[in-house]
């Protein structure tokens, strides 16, 4: 059992001011695996206070000593490998072979990547006769999910920490462990008394008490549209800086040269990693009418050599859902996907064959969908795909944009002008066309609904900066 019942705040594990604790359950096994406490706002204001009194301090430290930071974390975090990997597939129900090649890896990088950009990042410019500086921005606020553990959490908090910012995180309850990992690394590489601070607990209390209290900056939060709103009505109360990365129905535009097994590939792996547990998901598939046939078939042949099942095993492509309601909630939407009249191609309601225990899905796929359809519109957050057919590229691109989100696109083809054409006619944050390799110094954030601001490298530093304009100088 993993019984975590204290907070991290000033530099040193602590006890709740409160008695009561959250159980943390694996969702392969649906068994309790651990605890954590369930903080108060007193353990919050705690944490405020000593991210408080750290920021004079940490803000003033210079760029080579946060990159000589930044640097030693990423060691730490690699000396603990083994444990990340096991947490996150424990808690989170991942495959073991995605664990270390997405979520451990992640991590690792954004770290990497922000000691890097921070080596060339300018934190002066001069005008003419104006000073512009770009100051840390105080104490951050971070609130992160659970369905990437570390690559969610290590972004926030590496722009943060290249910045000079101080920060107060609370993790979410279905995957606190690998926060409380983190905790561990940064203690272990030095991260200053008060420079990070973790409360563990609910949404309501401290994701609540967080964006509303009154020594806290800024808000950094990744997680559902409604509570980035009710996020941004706390921070309005006094003006505090919010960046929000929330949902996406994010499309997969298929072109009509596209070599249609590498196309099903795309599709189908955009789809169902992370058992569709992904805001960047390619959840509507857009296929032309004259290769649907083919395409449909190809989706069934690539399924079926990706096992779903337990997560420890490296055969294993796709494990549980993270929690009972997450399970309840994709089982809704593919009942509302056949009730609308869309086809089903393979999948449906209930658990895979002999995996009674945990909270497995079937990979689900529909045709026939019609883009107002509520399959492909609302984000589900599970591996179910909505094929829709386009006649011409024109009709493709109003097809993808016609959603409230913004916050990922795919291009699958072979001419360079259609795909440019539609690469850059998406309305989205990040676009990538076939199956470009991930860049984690490119700004990540959504248009729309999806959410604003942005992370990763030089951009996520940015967000945790003010600029102030000094005129007249040098005096």
């Amino acid at each position: 059992m993993r019984d975590y019942i204290k907070h991290y705040i000033n530099g040193e594990w602590v006890d709740s001011t409160g008695s009561e604790t959250i159980d943390v359950i694996n969702p392969a096994t649906e068994q309790v695996i651990g605890k954590v406490s369930n903080g108060t706002q007193e353990d919050l204001n705690k944490a405020v206070q000593a991210a408080r009194e750290a920021f004079p301090a940490f803000s003033n430290t210079t760029k080579d000593e946060r990159i000589e930071l930044l640097e030693k974390i990423a060691n730490e975090y690699e000396k603990r490998k083994d444990d990340i990997i096991e947490v996150i597939t424990e808690e989170l129900g991942s495959p073991v072979s995605l664990s270390e090649k997405v979520h451990y890896n992640m991590g690792l990088q954004h770290f990497k990547q922000a000691a890097e950009q921070l080596k060339h990042f300018t934190f002066t410019e001069q005008r003419g006769d104006t000073l512009i500086q770009k100051e840390p921005i105080g104490v951050a606020g971070l609130i992160t999910p659970w369905n990437f553990p570390t690559n969610q959490t290590s972004t926030k908090l590496a722009g943060a920490f290249a910045s000079g910012s101080t920060v107060v995180m609370k993790p979410s309850e279905l995957t606190p462990y690998a926060a409380i990992l983190l905790a561990e690394i940064f203690e272990k590489a030095g991260v200053p008394k008060g420079v990070f601070n973790l409360v563990n607990g609910t949404g309501d209390t401290i994701g609540n008490g967080i964006s509303s209290h009154p020594d806290i900056d800024f808000i950094s939060f990744t997680g559902s549209g409604g509570t980035g709103q009710k996020i941004s009505e706390n921070a309005a109360k006094d003006i505090k800086k919010v960046s929000l990365e929330l949902g996406g129905k994010s499309p997969l535009v298929v072109l009509g040269d596209a070599d249609i097994q590498t196309a099903a590939k795309t599709a189908v792996t955009n789809v169902i990693m992370n058992t569709g547990q992904v805001c960047t998901a390619a959840t509507r598939t857009l296929v032309p009418k004259s290769i649907h046939d083919d395409f449909i078939a190809a989706v069934k042949d690539v399924l079926s050599k990706y096992n779903v099942g337990d997560p420890t095993d490296k055969e294993n492509f796709m494990g549980p859902l993270v929690s009972a309601k997450q399970w309840d909630r994709v089982q809704s939407y593919i009942e509302k996907g056949s009730a609308e009249g869309a086809t089903l191609v393979t999948g449906g309601t209930g658990k895979p064959d002999g995996l009674e225990e945990g909270y497995y899905v079937k990979p689900t796929v529909f045709t026939n969908v019609s883009n107002d359809m509520v399959i492909a519109q609302e984000e589900i957050f599970g591996p179910v795909m909505s094929v829709i057919t386009y006649e011409g590229i024109d009709e493709a691109i109003e097809i993808a944009n016609d959603t409230i989100y913004g916050l990922a696109g795919y291009v699958v083809g072979k001419d360079a002008d259609t795909l440019r054409k539609v690469a850059t006619s998406i309305r989205a944050g990040q676009i990538t066309v076939n199956n470009a390799a991930q860049d984690f110094s490119a700004p990540f954030g959504g248009f729309k609904q999806s959410g604003n601001g942005r992370e990763w490298g030089d951009y996520g530093i940015d967000e945790y900066l003010e600029p102030r304009a000094i005129k007249g100088f040098p005096f």
